[in-house]
């Protein structure tokens, strides 16, 4: 029980360390009167998106939750809700700091990079330790108050659910606008990106918040907490200690809490290495903690348990690695798509699908070797606590995903304020590192996803034998075939309803900019203000129409598939979907993030710059590329583990 008291501990204190960074956030100078009333337009947009998703989400949440109940219990149910609220409370409480952030940000460029770096630097940590200290809190005290490994799952089910609206809605919010903006504003009017003369910059700006800040903020958060009900899992039925797997995510917090202090500019071209020095350093304190850790449970065994966790924290940093060269300017991948563009609209989207299909194969194999490796030490157990030990550095990570988004609408602020050429100079510099730095988050949260996947699904066939059920996923068995062949497809057509989602949207936000620009002709000439507020209206609800259907699609079709065909069917669906979801996953985000990373070189000069026929090619791959990284890819993390917490939680009744 000590050892319980001590986890939350560490959560409540990265959870006041948070709060006391963002009231010193509040309390730097927001800039003039025109930055201020450009925040503030962001920040009712995004709050008010967040409170209309919420109003969307809860009575279907509420309607899960009477099933549960009904079905499987109070606890389930409970936990169902408790995952559901804290995840929803982690979007938010994410997103609040940011659009507080955002323009001190602005502000802090005036007297250099490094000041507005730190300020961005510590909203993203806002965002980062509340999010992970709000997830080990709720699933420590869920687990010290009940002790139900049922209602455990529900807690992930009901964290995992919501994290699938927020990631679809956000993103089709964010790339919908930001596609309009683009279309109208960039390629048929010539006018900059961020310009005030766009109607849709100001939805623009709140999709970055509601999409990457908030969606971003609640995928981590059920991440987290699905890895450690799995490691739980795992180790409840292979006899380890309970307290294990808390203790490593305690670890994990205490080694990014260190390792944020480690984040100094040396100077002001050393954006990418001081995050990289803060996630280097929380992950060398993390490794000596881990030590310490296999040496006090494991004596005879330690190396190989240490050895399990080290697994997970190289994989980490090879998921950085990776995804930065697929997706950073200085690398072949997007300098290729770059000079593919000379040739056109078309060679820069051949090049483009051509980087992405690349972009997952050095991924995936070192998820494999961490797979196997981490088995090979020690078990399943390895495996789980390999993914365990991945996300126990979500803190810091989720510090440097939150990053982007603030630098963003930082960037955004200073262009609609008119502010001189040499903050938006600073403001790009931060903004061009914060594209990558989503990236590979998103990289990260993948490969998380499809070691969880397996953990999860040894769960379901564990859970399988516990109820005398023998079954061999075998190619021979053809319900396990069809099972597989459905599972397949559903990440390609979750992925299909989430790109002509924002495919729709964003031609609504088309025709609304096209139709400002033609009935209020003052405002290309600064004679007259456009009518942001229309353009928000429709991007909300439009995002929140489109993300209810494919939210609920893999839901139901697990469901069906299960209750129709059975559990070889059902564990043949759960291969198929980890297999293809997690290709499918990688290829969309990091082939997205090349396409803008590639616009953004030509951007700074070369092949012609901005308005060349290159440019022109290039801002159509980004438009291609926006939905594939920011709405498609991202949710189909998350979509993964409902659709095998959904298994675990009705096995019960196919056997």
């Amino acid at each position: 029980m000590i050892s319980f008291f001590v986890v939350l501990i560490v959560a409540l204190v990265a959870i006041a360390y948070a709060l006391f960074l963002r009231w010193r956030i509040a309390q730097l100078p927001a800039g003039s009167p025109a930055m201020r009333e450009i925040a503030r337009a962001i920040q009712e947009g995004s709050f008010a998106y967040l409170k209309r998703q919420y109003v969307v989400i809860a009575p279907i949440g509420i309607g899960i939750a009477a099933l549960l109940w009904a079905g499987l219990g109070f606890l389930v149910a409970l936990g169902f809700l408790i995952g559901a609220i804290a995840s929803s409370a982690a979007g938010f409480l994410g997103m609040q700091t940011a659009v507080i952030a955002n323009v001190r940000v602005a502000q802090a460029a005036h007297e250099g990079i490094k000041p507005a770096f730190a300020v961005a630097f510590r909203g993203g940590a806002v965002t980062g330790f509340l999010v992970v200290g709000l997830a080990l809190l709720v699933t420590a005290l869920f687990w010290i108050i009940f002790g139900d490994m049922n209602g455990m799952i529900g807690l992930g089910f009901g964290g995992s659910l919501i994290s699938v609206f927020a990631r679809l809605g956000g993103g089709i919010y964010t790339k919908a606008a930001d596609v309009g903006a683009d279309l109208v504003g960039k390629v048929e009017s010539g006018i900059p990106e961020d310009d005030p003369r766009n109607p849709a910059v100001i939805a623009d700006n709140v999709g970055d918040n509601v999409g990457d800040d908030a969606g971003m903020a609640a995928d981590l958060f059920e991440t987290y907490v699905v890895s450690l009900v799995a490691a739980l899992l795992v180790g409840n039925q292979t006899g380890h200690p309970v307290i294990i797997p808390f203790l490593v995510a305690g670890i994990g917090l205490v080694a990014s809490l260190v390792g944020s202090f480690a984040s100094w500019m040396k100077n002001d071209r050393a954006i990418m290495p001081a995050l990289y020095r803060a996630l280097a350093v929380a992950g060398v304190v993390s490794g000596a903690g881990h030590i310490i850790l296999s040496r006090w449970f494991f004596p005879n065994e330690w190396a190989a348990l240490f050895g399990s966790l080290l697994i997970g924290l190289l994989l980490t940093g090879a998921m950085m690695l990776i995804t930065e060269y697929y997706t950073s300017k200085r690398a072949r991948p997007v300098q290729t798509i770059a000079r593919a563009s000379q040739g056109g609209h078309g060679t820069n989207v051949i090049m483009g699908l051509a980087m992405g299909m690349e972009a997952t194969a050095l991924p995936v194999i070192a998820i494999a070797a961490a797979m196997l490796g981490s088995y090979l030490l020690f078990g399943l157990y390895g495996v789980a606590l390999a993914t365990l030990s991945m996300l126990s550095l979500a803190g810091i990570i989720i510090t440097i995903d939150a990053f982007g988004p603030i630098t963003d609408n930082a960037g955004g602020i200073a262009e609609m304020a008119g502010l001189p050429d040499h903050i938006r100079a600073a403001t790009d510099s931060l903004d061009a590192v914060g594209n990558t730095t989503k990236a590979v988050t998103k990289g990260y949260a993948i490969a998380s996803a499809g070691l969880a996947a397996l953990v999860l699904f040894s769960a379901y066939t564990e859970a399988l034998l516990e109820r005398g059920k023998i079954i061999f996923f075998e190619l021979a068995d053809p319900y396990v075939v069809v099972g597989l062949f459905v599972g397949g497809l559903i990440p390609y057509l979750f992925s299909s309803m989430a790109m002509r989602a924002v495919g729709k949207t964003a031609g609504a936000v088309v025709e609304e900019v096209r139709r400002q620009f033609r009935e209020i002709p003052g405002i290309m000439a600064r004679t007259a203000k456009p009518d942001y507020a229309r353009a928000v209206d429709i991007v909300t609800r439009a995002a929140l129409r489109e993300m209810i259907m494919p939210s609920l699609f893999p839901i139901a079709l697990t469901l069906l598939i299960a209750f129709a065909l059975g559990p070889a069917a059902l564990g043949g669906l759960l291969m198929g979907v980890i297999a293809t979801g997690l290709f499918v996953a990688l290829s969309m985000t990091s082939g997205g993030a090349a396409w803008d990373d590639a616009k953004k070189y030509i951007e700074e000069g070369i092949l012609g710059g901005k308005g060349s026929l290159a440019h022109q090619a290039a801002v159509t791959g980004d438009t291609v590329g926006d939905p594939y990284k920011d709405t498609a890819g991202p949710a189909i993390n998350p979509m993964i583990k409902v659709v095998n917490i959904v298994a675990l939680l009705i096995v019960g009744f196919l056997v």
